[in-house]
């Protein structure tokens, strides 16, 4: 008589891959703006805005794209990022540009 061979049920889960884990919020941002630095050689002033947009990011980032004298006349853009589910920069587009002193009508 032979023995039959039991499975055991931890060892067939050690053996199935493991879902991906998604990145944070903090890590896409910070990935993405890296993206984009390295892309376009232009460094975010600060990022205003990010929300989930399918099953990726949507960000908006401020660039200073004409630094001037005084500080209140630098010319800043804003740029929306678009990022995967797993960090990646997707693509991006300019939506303004601004004087940094100059507020939005309300």
């Amino acid at each position: 008589m032979t023995e039959r061979q039991q499975s055991d049920p931890d060892e067939s889960r050690e053996r199935e891959p493991r879902a991906k884990k998604k990145p944070s919020m903090a890590k896409v941002i910070r990935g993405a703006v890296q993206q984009f630095g390295e892309l376009t050689g232009k460094q975010a002033d600060g990022v205003s805005g990010v929300r989930r947009e399918g099953d990726g990011w949507s960000l908006l980032v401020d660039v200073v794209e004409l630094e001037r004298i005084p500080s209140t006349t630098t010319v800043i853009a804003t740029y929306r990022l678009d990022v995967t589910s797993d960090g990646e920069l997707d693509g991006y587009e300019r939506l303004r540009r601004y004087v940094r002193g100059s507020v939005d009508p309300s």
